[in-house]
């Protein structure tokens, strides 16, 4: 069965975002639609000292433009992220894991796309770090036709896919009914199941990048989030 998974790209997503995507064949960034502001296409949260706090990608404030169309005129605050993160995680156990990733990403790198620094930060975490096999496509490919929902299942209709696994958050405009139609069988992500684990500045909290997870438990991280093979 094609296990199929859409969702636009997210800025150093957190490990609820790679479980969806390990749990299918084939994973699809769905970044040919409205940019949203102030959400998690640009910004995530990481632990200070200070308490969780955010890294914003600075994009402009223009909601009139498709998250594939969002710039970054600015690259001086690759540097800032980059000295935010070290500074905060330097004595984590597994800080020199991705001391490197973060070399290239952030000082010999420039980035002018956030759809395309999104994408390759998820590909790059996924395939290096959480050894995930699941196949990336992007939505513009198959240039799928309609809007909202209907957008999203004359996608999957072009996919092929059999199944597919949604985002709790979706429930309010999917017709599970359209899907049933399709023959496309429809299922709705649990993030309830993990466990907590060693984290600098407490509280511990779920709800932060992936980066917190990898810079505590190292090549254990998988074990943590998914806990053993696809289910």
């Amino acid at each position: 069965m094609r296990r199929v998974a859409v969702l636009q790209s997210n800025y150093l997503p957190w490990k609820g975002y790679f479980d969806i995507i390990h749990r299918v064949d084939v994973f699809v960034f769905y970044d040919d639609v409205q940019y949203t502001k102030n959400d998690w296409r640009n910004r995530n949260r990481i632990k200070t000292p200070q308490g969780s706090q955010w890294l914003t990608v600075p994009v402009g404030a223009s909601l009139d433009r498709l998250v594939c169309d969002v710039t970054i005129p600015d690259v001086h605050w690759q540097q800032k992220h980059y000295k935010t993160l070290t500074q905060c995680y330097a004595r984590a156990p597994h800080f020199d894991l991705l001391a490197g990733f973060l070399q290239d990403t952030f000082l010999e790198q420039q980035w002018q796309s956030l759809s395309q620094l999104n994408q390759h930060l998820i590909r790059t975490i996924s395939r290096d770090f959480l050894n995930i096999t699941t196949e990336f496509r992007d939505s513009r490919e198959f240039a799928p036709d309609g809007r909202k929902a209907d957008r999203l299942l004359d996608l999957l209709q072009k996919m092929k896919a059999e199944h597919y696994l949604s985002g709790p958050s979706a429930r309010g405009y999917i017709d599970e009914a359209a899907f049933n139609a399709a023959g496309i069988q429809l299922e709705y992500m649990d993030y309830g199941h993990y466990a907590e684990y060693p984290q600098l500045f407490p509280p511990f909290d779920h709800y932060v990048s992936v980066l917190d997870l990898l810079f505590m438990t190292g090549r254990d991280a998988p074990q943590m989030i998914w806990g053993g093979a696809k289910s």
